[in-house]
């Protein structure tokens, strides 16, 4: 999984799946909507997981059978995560 968050005021519940649709938006365009179709063509996933008040958290899903590491796919074992390594966290930042 890839992860990218902001501490802003987020996206409110209702508009979560909104805000990948065609001209949607505070700046209607194609933005989000283009961003989930390619995901979509490559196997990958996207969906907005943040909480609203804290920030907006974007997830980018990627199937183990999509992972390479150095040319190599990566193979599933019973303890490991789906990328083979522990999430990492980003940092938390300060307002």
């Amino acid at each position: 999984m890839i992860t990218c968050e902001d501490d802003g005021r987020g996206i409110p519940p209702e508009e979560k799946e909104e805000i990948f649709g065609r001209g949607t938006g505070s700046h209607p365009g194609l933005g989000l909507f283009l961003v989930k179709e390619i995901l979509g063509i490559t196997g990958l996933s996207i969906r907005e997981a943040g909480e609203y008040g804290r920030g907006a958290r974007f997830e980018i899903t990627i199937p183990r059978e999509n992972c390479r590491v150095d040319g190599v796919p990566q193979k599933p074992t019973p303890h490991s995560s789906p990328l083979g390594a522990p999430d990492l966290r980003a940092p938390p930042t300060h307002r």
